[in-house]
């Protein structure tokens, strides 16, 4: 036997109840948003569908992404919003076109079909999520009109399997929303203290420093880093190969001078050439000892003494062994270990206006929980650049109580006047979009 042929109402019930199967199968909103505005299309003959959510068009007929400042979209848009004030934005049903105002029917011309038919989309309270525009050139008939109120409860209930949670335009009415957002206004206008994070180091203060006394080539450290040295303690010697070579040739010289003065002195009474060149022969000899007395001294300076108490800070020895050095080049510090004080490098990005005697609060990389209290005493006016290639800022700190170890590494937070906290919180993007746009 041969299988009847479906009729018209066979063929427009399996459509519809594909279209049911498709809406509760669709993997995530967008494939479910896609298939609402375009598989029912062929069933109910619409020229154009939009999917607005929470009053904003999520999914156009035949458009793959949304341009939400395009006229169809903002039309769309500012329909559903005017239906959102009267009582038939919760209903299933065609849209008059005299409900709405002068603006929306022109642009209804323009832009859309002659009949639009408004389908909401309720969660399980019954209210409003969003909903279906589908426009055409005919009218729509009731069983149309009655087979999509249905499908829109198969979308809704799809809809809210994907996405159970509510949109949060819809969680708090839209005086509770202005409360909100009228209270974060106060709160961002809230004075806050400014602050700034900057390493920092924790430095000699009021330390001497050692420096190269001649040009040379380092031969031994003799002291470690944070020894304890005393007065006159050695600290470096230079090599003196060459300074004892010519402290020996410059004493040799002045014996040869003192010895033709000498010569020349007891032939002076019978020879007067010999008279004559007395005066020259004792400036020679004045000359000479001059160069032995400077030989001597050089030779002296080989050996680098500390001139007061304290510790020696510096890095490291092994870098210096060896290496030539000139005259005035820093080899370490002298420091009081009771006297330190705080060094900081604030970033230029990171400056803010700072007075003397700010707080300062210093976390040690070593010691992190526990914090160092101290006050800004200067702030330098022109940025230099750092060890690490960044341009910053050198502020000194002095300690409230006893000091941490010289040499100790850490965060300091700087802080300087109040200011509002939104201030507070887009300075970094201020600053930023300043330069960026000149204004």
């Amino acid at each position: 036997m041969n299988a009847p042929v479906p009729g018209a109402l066979e063929q427009l019930l399996a459509h519809y109840l594909k279209l049911e199967r498709q809406a509760r199968s669709a993997p995530s909103v967008e494939e479910l948003a896609f298939s609402m505005v375009n598989d029912s299309q062929p069933l109910f003959g619409y020229r154009h569908g939009a999917l607005l959510i929470t009053g904003k068009v999520r999914a156009l007929t035949g458009v793959s992404s949304v341009e939400p400042n395009a006229p169809f979209v903002v039309f769309v848009e500012r329909v559903a919003k005017a239906l959102a004030a009267g009582e038939r934005f919760a209903l299933p049903g065609t849209v008059p076109a005299q409900e709405l105002d002068q603006a929306c029917r022109d642009d209804w011309q323009a832009l859309s079909a002659a009949h639009a038919f408004w389908l909401p989309l309720k969660d399980r309270q019954g209210e409003v999520f969003g909903g279906l525009w589908l426009a055409r050139d005919m009218p729509w008939n009731e069983a149309e009109q009655a087979l999509l109120a249905q499908l829109g409860d198969c979308y809704s209930h799809a809809w809210l399997a994907l996405q159970p949670g509510k949109p949060w335009r819809l969680r708090w009415p839209a005086r509770t929303r202005w409360a909100l957002a009228a209270a974060l206004l106060l709160v961002l206008l809230v004075p806050v203290r400014q602050s700034v994070l900057a390493p920092a180091e924790v430095a000699p203060r009021n330390g001497q420093v050692v420096a190269a006394p001649l040009d040379g080539v380092v031969a031994e450290f003799l002291v470690k880093p944070n020894q304890p040295v005393k007065a006159g303690e050695v600290l470096v010697r230079f090599d003196a190969t060459t300074l004892k070579a010519q402290a020996d040739v410059a004493e040799r010289t002045l014996g040869v001078a003192e010895a033709e003065f000498k010569a020349n002195t007891q032939r002076a009474f019978s020879d007067s050439d010999s008279s004559a060149r007395l005066d020259l022969l004792a400036a020679r000899v004045e000359q000479k000892r001059a160069e032995r007395d400077y030989a001597r001294d050089l030779l002296a300076r080989t050996e680098v003494r500390a001139e007061r108490d304290g510790i020696a800070v510096f890095a490291d020895a092994q870098r210096y062994i060896g290496k030539p050095m000139r005259t005035g080049e820093r080899l370490m510090e002298i420091a009081d270990p009771a006297q330190a004080e705080l060094r900081i490098e604030l970033p230029v990005a990171d400056a803010i206006g700072l007075e003397k005697g700010a707080e300062v609060a210093l976390f040690l990389d070593s010691d992190p929980l526990h914090r160092h209290n101290a006050v800004l005493e200067r702030a330098a006016y022109q940025a230099q650049n750092t060890p690490a290639g960044q341009l910053a800022y050198r502020l000194d700190a002095r300690f409230e109580n006893a000091p941490p170890r010289i040499g100790l590494r850490g965060t300091a937070k700087v802080f300087g006047d109040r200011a509002p906290l939104a201030l507070y919180l887009l300075r970094r993007p201020l600053a930023a979009l300043r330069q960026a746009v000149g204004l």
